[in-house]
């Protein structure tokens, strides 16, 4: 058992039980202990059930049996069929505490036995202590600060709690202009410092760290999207990006402003023209102007010059006909000029229309060619990434076993340990011949007495029929008759009785099998535990009926 003890104890510290190191065997655990390592086992396999239960005793007796009896129930609702109460946590023998522990085991994550992969480095147990005291803080709950007891003040503080402020930071990075980087070496200050108050650097860094996340989930599901669909390298894509802004900007800029006077192309700008574009002149030239596009250019189209309209009127009038031409001219021709201009339109409209329709079916297949490819590479993207994800973990996990293995003691030879595998996987394979050996004979014989059985059987019936005919004639057979009958009833009660010993011999060796596990449980010092508790529970009863009878 010290090889199962020892995996045992491994697994019970990655489920983030503090296994003290002095302690090597199952046999040394005391009760609170086996409590923690049974509630922690409890969180990781089903968090919502483990939540409520404490991972320490309480001093008092009744909140022990409680809890005992909490985890308990919980255990049975896992799936435990072994026979667990209070009493397998607070008086538990090394038999039951080795059984039930290793159901919880079992029942832990195969590939993440703690919940969680464990964090590489030298860390890895600090972490681990953090977030096991992190989980015992959130299961406590929140109590005043003048009501703390100094176990929870311990935990929770002294002081009053604060509003959570923030303010913005300035973090280094690297690349950027060297002006930048000699600021972020030289004249910037530490991000400690940069708060108002000393108190105010942790929330600073919550908020920075959460709007860095938030701007990257933005980019990531930006560039599966529109950055994908654009079939651009990620910076020619951000390059872009920014011009398209800087042009938009311009362009409202430019519609915004009014028409700038004639001035030299390298000249400075006139001040009075910014001020009335910008809205720092007086009167109505001081605002920026308003409406649409096409109102604007509707009042530019108004405003322009009379002597250009005015050629534009007698251009338009030397194309009429003369006003005394006869009507029926004028409808003759015009027939004649709409069936040409028809008969032209048709000419010119066939072939445009077909090119329409084949340019659109092109469009059409390019798009679904396009939105198949897209797919393909948001598909692959995405098996892209979790590959760099899982190849991320499979590196971590393997600088934690190199780091594992560096920290093993080099004093101990491997071909020890190699042996002892070996035999115990040579006894292993000798049991198993032995057991086979014994299935084998155990079959054989097995298949001998339902022979002898049916034989036996057989021959009764034959003989029973040939004395029966005999028995109506001859006294003497019938005497031999019922003389069989008896022999055969005397048998099959003693078949019986033989398989009845053999069911009961099974029975003792059990029963002598648990007489040996309790006696080695030490029963006289689990006796004084539960008489030292029985004692302990009467005198919180007592001091509760008096506190009782003076309220």
């Amino acid at each position: 058992m010290e090889e199962v003890d020892k995996i045992l104890i491994h697994s019970l510290r990655q489920a983030g039980t503090l296994v003290p190191p002095e302690i090597q065997s199952v046999r040394d655990f005391p009760p609170e202990l086996v409590v923690e390592a049974a509630v922690r086992c409890v969180r990781v396999v089903r968090p919502a059930l483990g939540a409520p239960l404490s991972t320490l005793l309480p001093p008092g007796m009744s909140a022990r049996f409680r809890l005992a009896s909490d985890l308990a129930s919980a255990c049975q609702e896992l799936g435990f069929g072994g026979d667990v109460g209070y009493q397998t946590f607070l008086y538990s023998s090394e038999h039951d505490t080795r059984r039930l522990l290793l159901f919880l085991v079992e029942k832990l994550p195969r590939d993440e036995a703690g919940g969680g992969a464990e964090p590489p480095g030298k860390s890895g147990p600090l972490l681990r202590a953090i977030g096991a005291r992190i989980r015992d803080q959130l299961v406590t709950p929140w109590v005043p600060p003048c009501c703390r007891t100094p176990h929870l003040q311990r935990l929770q503080g002294t002081g009053h709690l604060r509003p959570f402020s923030t303010c913005p930071l300035v973090l280094p990075h690297t690349g950027g202009p060297p002006e930048l980087q000699e600021y972020f070496r030289g004249a910037a200050p530490p991000v400690p410092a940069q708060p108002p108050r000393p108190a105010g650097a942790p929330p600073a860094l919550l908020e920075t760290h959460a709007a860095q996340l938030s701007a990257r989930r933005d980019w990531e599901a930006e560039w599966g999207g529109t950055g994908l669909a654009s079939r651009l390298p990620p910076q020619e894509y951000v390059g872009r990006k920014q011009l398209r802004a800087r042009l938009r900007a311009l362009e409202s800029l430019r519609q915004a402003c009014p028409p700038r006077p004639h001035s030299p192309p390298e000249g400075p700008l006139d001040p009075a023209w910014l001020q009335g574009a910008f809205g720092a002149g007086g009167g109505a030239g001081g605002a920026l102007p308003k409406g649409s596009r096409f109102t604007r250019t509707q009042h530019l189209t108004h405003e322009q010059d009379p002597q250009i309209l005015l050629q534009q009127v007698q251009a338009a009038a030397e194309t009429l006909p003369p006003s005394k031409s006869s009507e029926e001219l004028v409808v003759e021709a015009s027939s004649r000029r709409i069936v040409s201009l028809a008969g032209q339109w048709e000419r010119h409209r066939g072939p445009l229309l077909a090119e329409y329709r084949h340019l659109r079916a092109l469009r059409d297949s390019a798009q679904l060619e396009s939105s198949r490819r897209l797919s393909e590479i948001r598909a692959l993207h995405e098996r892209s990434r979790s590959a760099a994800a899982e190849a991320r973990r499979k590196e971590e996990l393997c600088k934690q076993l190199v780091l594992e293995l560096e920290a093993l003691p080099r004093d101990v030879s491997r071909a020890v340990y190699t042996r002892r595998i070996l035999e115990i996987v040579g006894n292993i394979r000798k049991q198993k011949e032995e057991i086979g050996k014994i299935l084998v004979d155990t079959r054989a014989l097995q298949k001998e007495i339902n022979a002898l059985a049916g034989k036996l059987e057989r021959t009764f019936s034959v003989t029973d029929e040939l004395l029966f005919k005999d028995a109506k004639r001859d006294e003497v057979v019938r005497k031999a008759y019922k003389y069989l009958a008896a022999l055969h009833e005397n048998c099959a009660q003693l078949i019986r009785t033989i398989e009845d010993t053999g069911t009961i011999q099974r029975e003792i060796r059990d029963l002598e099998e648990q007489i040996e596990g309790e006696t080695s449980a030490k029963p006289p010092a689990s006796l004084d535990r539960i008489l030292s508790d029985c004692r302990a529970l009467r005198e919180e009863n007592a001091a509760l009926a008096a506190r009782i009878r003076h309220a």
